[in-house]
This record gives structure tokens, C-alpha cells and sequence, in this order.
């Protein structure tokens, strides 16, 4: 009986342990073809066209009244900034923005007032540069309004100053600025005369006649 039992179970472990080298078939994996070799790989140059070089210039266009009181308000927020935050040297500079600004809408007496200021500044800073153009800018505006001995005057302290520092391309730069408003002071003098004597010559035909 036990040899009997023996066999049953040593059929049955064979019958199990022989199926182990029954493998399912791997599905075939798909292969795919090999990339088309490059037939040309040269680097292409392209021909570069030479463009003659010419002058550019800038066109030149008149600013309108809106972007004027636009760059205006830009400025003063800056300047009062400046001023606020102690920034005196930078706040100067804003004062002389704005006077070269209102010096093209002939607004004079205002930018007079803030070159006075930026002048003040920047001699207490000792920005010589500085000081120099505002003194010239002051002589420009006096002179447009008619005040060409307080131009004078302008125009020698920055002589003096620019003598002074040994600086001198501003010297030279002062001394061209001072003959050209002695000129122009001699041509507005010769058209008041020939004014005066074209006046004078209608009245006397009106005598005559």
C-alpha cells in the first residue's frame, strides 16, 4: 500500500515538474526601419549683400504742447524727489532740465528762476561744470529779454571761474559765447538805427506832402 501511494505521488510531481520547459512563444517585436541616411550634410552659406553705408539723420519733429506738459510733469516729480530724499546734486540737474525746457516755449522768467536755483546748488556742491553751464544759460535767457549788460556779467563769471580751474575748452568754448552776443548786440543796435531813420524819413514826407 505505501509503494503504491509512492508512485501515485511521484507520477503526479513528474507530470507537474515536466511542464516547465513548455515556454509560451514571445510575441515578435516589431523592428523599425533604419533611419535614411543624410545624403548631404554640407553647410549652406548664404551670400551676404553688402548695403552701402549712408548718412542717417535724425528727423528732427516739434514736440507738441502734450508731450511738453508731459515731459514737464516728469521732470518736477523727479526735482521734488530729489528734493525731498536730499538729493541735491541730482535735483540740480532737474532744475536745469526744466529751465532749458521752458526755454523753448519762451517761458523766460520761469527758467530763469530754476537756473538761479540749480546754480545755487550746484556751487554749494562745487560742480563746476555745472555752474558753468547754468551761468551760460542765464546769459542766453537775459540776453533774449533784453538784459544784455546782466548777460555781460553772466558770461565773465563764468570766464573768470573757467580761467580760474584752468579749464580750458570752457574758456574757449565762454570766449566764442561772449563775441557772439557782442555781435549780435551790434546788429540789433544797427537795425534800431536804420528803424529810426526809415521813421524819420515817412514822417517827412508826410510833412512834404
Amino acid at each position: 500500500m505505501r509503494f503504491i501511494i509512492l508512485l501515485t505521488l511521484s507520477t503526479i510531481g513528474f507530470t507537474a515538474s515536466a511542464q516547465f520547459w513548455h515556454r509560451k512563444p514571445k510575441p515578435q517585436e516589431e523592428r523599425f526601419p533604419q533611419l535614411i541616411a543624410v545624403s548631404h550634410n554640407s553647410v549652406i552659406v548664404k551670400q551676404v549683400i553688402n548695403i552701402p553705408y549712408q548718412d542717417i539723420h535724425d528727423l528732427q519733429l516739434r514736440r507738441s504742447v502734450y508731450n511738453l506738459e508731459l515731459a514737464e510733469d516728469v521732470i518736477l516729480a523727479e526735482a521734488k524727489h530729489n528734493m525731498r530724499f536730499r538729493q541735491y546734486s541730482l535735483a540740480s540737474y532737474n532744475f536745469s532740465d526744466l529751465a532749458a525746457l521752458y526755454m523753448q516755449q519762451n517761458r523766460f522768467s520761469e527758467a530763469k528762476w530754476y537756473l538761479l536755483q540749480s546754480n545755487a546748488i550746484s556751487r554749494q556742491q562745487d560742480d563746476t561744470k555745472h555752474t558753468l553751464s547754468n551761468l551760460l544759460a542765464l546769459a542766453d535767457i537775459k540776453f533774449q529779454i533784453g538784459e544784455p549788460a546782466l548777460a555781460k556779467l553772466d558770461m565773465q563769471e563764468a570766464h573768470d571761474i573757467a580761467a580760474a580751474k584752468g579749464m580750458q575748452t570752457d574758456l574757449i568754448e565762454i570766449d566764442k559765447k561772449i563775441q557772439y552776443l557782442q555781435n549780435s548786440k551790434l546788429v540789433a543796435i544797427k537795425a534800431e538805427i536804420r528803424y529810426d531813420s526809415a521813421v524819420e524819413a515817412a514822417n517827412s514826407k508826410k510833412i512834404i506832402n
